[in-house]
């Protein structure tokens, strides 16, 4: 068992980064031979780059993706969100009490909270279990209040300007 401490980040706003923040830390601790979980609510897709970034050069990372990616409006949402952010929120809690894994990553989980698919009162809960050495990142916007303050760290990605805005459409290696 590690005698490292882990913390609670989360990186939340309406600008560009929150995951690749994430991303970069799973390299850093990749890097030092560390044990990484990530799942990723509202992304399914295992063609994004990082997803074959990870499984390429990453072995010490899992990454379990929803199996449901549509972008739908808050009170727009299916059974099956709720059915598959329940069981995606279900699998990172097992990683993260278990123990086995340095770092698990909740990538988009806030703004499953924001949108009710999932509790705040479960994330809260589990970060109270976890094991002392497990550091967990939680992302996405909207970010609860209490969970900005049950966290070690908490920053804000802020949009000033975005290549969007300019008709720029979505890039493979830069969003996906």
């Amino acid at each position: 068992m590690s005698t490292k401490r882990g913390v609670v980040m989360v990186y939340t706003g309406n600008g560009k980064g929150k995951t690749t923040a994430a991303l970069g830390l799973a390299l850093r601790a990749s890097g030092h031979g560390e044990k990484i979980y990530m799942v990723q609510f509202r992304k399914s897709d295992p063609t994004y780059g990082e997803i074959k970034a990870i499984r390429k050069f990453l072995p010490t990372m899992t990454v379990v993706q929803s199996k449901r990616s549509r972008f739908r409006k808050k009170g727009d949402f299916e059974q099956e969100d709720f059915d598959d952010a329940a069981n995606v929120f279900a699998l990172g809690k097992e990683a993260v009490l278990s123990g086995e894994y340095d770092l698990v990553i909740f990538d988009e989980i806030n703004f499953a909270a924001y949108n009710k698919l999932i509790k705040v009162e479960d994330i809260l809960d589990m970060l109270k279990k976890r094991p002392p050495h497990v550091t967990v990142v939680l992302t996405g916007r909207y970010a609860a209040e209490a969970v900005m303050e049950a966290a070690d760290l908490v920053s804000e990605v802020r949009e000033i300007k975005h290549h969007f805005h300019s008709g720029i459409a979505a890039q493979p290696g830069v969003e996906y």
